[in-house]
């Protein structure tokens, strides 16, 4: 399950930002997982509550928000969600590798205190 080494990735850069401006505990993670990124958000979720006991971001809530592909056609310019993995655009049927949302993997918010 590389999801605990992910976690344990995330809460040392957690940490070390509360730490850097002069707090003491993380109150709150967010994260933004696209589906493309390899990382089972339940998971991650899973792990990271099990590795923040006893540490300063003990009990802290943690937020998942999951980012559905998206691609680009160059045909009709414009962006379409990619759904079941379908990388074919909607509205003419050509088929696009420009993946613009889904692999994100990024703590992008903290709460501390």
């Amino acid at each position: 399950m590389h999801e605990l080494g992910i976690a344990q990735q995330t809460l040392d850069m957690a940490v070390a930002e509360t730490r850097r401006q002069g707090a003491s505990r993380v109150l709150a993670l967010r994260l933004r997982i696209g589906d493309l990124s390899g990382v089972v958000p339940e998971a991650l979720q899973f792990a990271l509550e099990t590795i923040v006991e006893g540490t300063p971001a003990a009990g802290a809530r943690i937020d998942i928000e999951r980012v559905v592909p998206a691609c680009y056609c160059v045909h009709c310019k414009s962006e379409f969600e990619a759904s079941n993995y379908s990388y074919v655009c909607p509205d003419c049927g050509e088929s696009s590798l420009d993946i613009r949302r889904g692999k994100e993997m990024d703590l992008i918010s903290l709460e501390v205190a």
